[in-house]
């Protein structure tokens, strides 16, 4: 059967405004009878039983087609989280942090779904990833059933979702990340469980001639660079700008800004321990800069790894939510 296209976001009108759920009033089994719009693109589709194949990938529900020939998937809202999860967070973790994630991805779709388009989300690191059937497994899967219906809530509304890898043993605060008015649950405060994370501690150097096509980019006034400076570090130990030196002159540009253009798998967060410019061999040019930080992604809200690692001491998925949104209650949408 076809699901109906509606937009979740617009079936949950003014459920912002209703009391939150004591935790122990939970269990299983929330509403599923709402349909999410997924926008997958331009591709080749084939219908399957309950599902289709398009691309070569089998997703489950159905599918509509835009004016302009792009795909949407209409996919129920559990069904959608089956292969979210084990993409956001390894199946293989404990059954409390895969628990954990799947309420965080439910509320995350919460604030980005727009009824004024045509789809809510997309499949891809702008929204949540999302590949189809695929991707599901088994663990995940009863995680995200288990958890059927619940999202954090905060006051009288919902709260809003932030996650990253590894926060790198300190998580951030959201107006530091971001800007905006703080938010009282998305603070800095030390995080003591994702020290096994192959990103608690990393190294990386940022040749000049990256360094150089972004000074070309963002600050051209500068001339040719010298040097490249992490500062005005805030109360988690992350970096807020980054000074570039050229012979010209000197630019304080954003640090987000400047992960984002050198490339941020190459910056893997903001919290620079350590810095060191290179020098090409035998002079005393520029030729680079070694920097030694902590953490991957941005640090705000849920530290995935530090998920796993407090699972693993023994805590659960409403223990593990309250310590990274701190005041937060679980609830049913």
């Amino acid at each position: 059967m076809k699901l109906p296209r509606r937009s979740f976001l617009g079936a949950l009108a003014g459920l912002a405004l209703a009391s939150p759920l004591a935790a122990q009033e939970l269990g299983g089994g929330g509403d599923r009878s709402q349909a999410l719009r997924v926008l997958l693109g331009r591709g080749t589709v084939e219908p399957l039983p309950g599902g289709f194949l398009f691309e070569g990938r089998r997703y489950r529900g159905s599918y509509s087609m835009l004016a302009d020939g792009r795909v949407v998937n209409e996919v129920d809202f559990d069904d959608y989280l089956a292969s979210v999860v084990p993409s956001e967070m390894s199946a293989s973790w404990p059954i409390a942090a895969l628990e954990a994630q799947a309420i965080c991805s439910r509320g995350f779709i919460l604030a980005r779904s727009n009824p004024n388009r045509p789809y809510d989300l997309v499949p891809s690191e702008l929204a949540q990833v999302y590949r189809g059937i695929e991707s599901e497994e088994p663990a995940s899967t009863a995680a995200v059933r288990s958890t059927s219906g619940m999202v954090l809530r905060y006051g009288r509304g919902f709260a809003q979702i932030e996650y990253s890898s590894c926060c790198g043993g300190y998580s951030e605060s959201s107006a530091d990340a971001w800007g905006g008015a703080p938010i009282p649950y998305l603070s800095a405060h030390p995080c003591p469980y994702c020290t096994a994370s192959p990103r608690f501690r990393w190294k990386a150097d940022l040749g000049a001639s990256d360094l150089e096509a972004t000074v070309e980019r963002i600050a051209p006034q500068i001339g040719a660079l010298q040097e490249v400076r992490f500062t005005d570090y805030d109360r988690s130990g992350r970096a807020r700008s980054v000074a570039l030196g050229g012979t010209l002159g000197v630019a304080r540009i954003s640090a987000t800004r400047f992960r984002i253009d050198v490339g941020a798998r190459r910056v893997p967060s903001l919290l620079v321990r350590r810095e060191r410019a290179l020098v090409a061999p035998g002079t005393q040019a520029f030729a680079g800069l070694r920097i030694e930080g902590r953490g991957l992604g941005h640090g705000v809200g849920l530290c995935q790894w530090g998920a796993r690692g407090y699972a693993l001491a023994g805590g659960s998925a409403q223990e593990i939510l309250s310590f990274y949104f701190v005041g937060t209650s679980i609830g049913r949408i």
